[in-house]
């Protein structure tokens, strides 16, 4: 083989490797675990309206790492809200399989509890409505909760892409084992609060809702943070920054 050739053939490689896709599930799971760290952290959410940043609400992020397990707990308060909705998540710290997970707000409540087959309820609170869950899945996932966490840990890179499977209960919209898609990774300097970040900027949809919404995250490169969300939905257009 010629020397010329082997050089095409290991550049045909890279480009192939580069941008090939990967499917990601806790027993297939490419991310560094031990970049997860306890951490606590809030984000202000915004709508944009003719090219301004309205503010409409803050959401409060805790994760705490404990033995074998971690605990995420995210707060959603919005400015015309009363109340919050929390929802809470638990998962094995070594493949991030899940666990636990409930989610309350003012129109339902719903509590999972993860295993063999899913257990758990769902509380319709304006039909005052109770109805117990019993999912038999065989293949595995994450929780749809806890799948933004896990981007920030994967082997980025420039091209890259891949598919996680996650699980999500709504049932006005859809239960079961779905897919999120990370569509591609690019490497970029950007301007947050002043400062030039070397970022990840991370473009995601998912079956959630059937791909029509795009999510692209904006995360540090060396402290693996997520600086900012900017999310497309119906035409809308959304953000949420990293307070502090």
């Amino acid at each position: 083989m010629s020397h010329n050739l082997k050089i095409l053939l290991f550049s045909i490689f890279v480009f192939v490797k580069s941008f090939a896709q990967i499917d990601i599930s806790p027993k297939h799971n490419t991310s560094n675990v031990d970049l997860l760290k306890s951490e606590t952290y809030e984000m202000d959410w915004y709508m944009t309206f003719d090219n301004k940043k309205i503010s409409i609400g803050n959401v409060n992020t805790v994760m705490n790492k404990e033995g074998d397990k971690i605990y995420l707990t995210t707060k959603i308060k919005m400015n015309n809200s009363k109340g919050s909705w929390i929802d809470s998540t638990i998962v094995n710290s070594k493949d991030f399989s899940p666990i636990y997970h409930s989610s309350y707000n003012q129109q339902r409540d719903i509590i999972l509890f993860f295993g063999d087959n899913i257990t758990g309820s769902y509380y319709d609170k304006q039909k005052q409505e109770k109805t117990q869950i019993l999912e038999k899945v065989e293949n595995s996932f994450f929780d749809s909760n806890f799948y933004p966490q896990l981007i920030r840990f994967l082997p980025l890179e420039e091209g890259y892409k891949s598919k996680i499977s996650i699980f999500d209960y709504n049932p006005n919209l859809k239960i079961g084992v779905m897919t999120a898609s990370i569509k591609g990774a690019t490497e970029k300097i950007i301007e947050f609060k002043g400062k030039k970040r070397a970022v990840w900027e991370v473009q995601t949809t998912s079956d959630i809702s059937d791909n029509s919404t795009t999510i692209i995250f904006y995360i540090d490169q060396f402290t693996r943070e997520i600086l900012k969300q900017v999310i497309h939905a119906k035409g809308k257009k959304m953000i949420m920054e990293l307070k502090n």
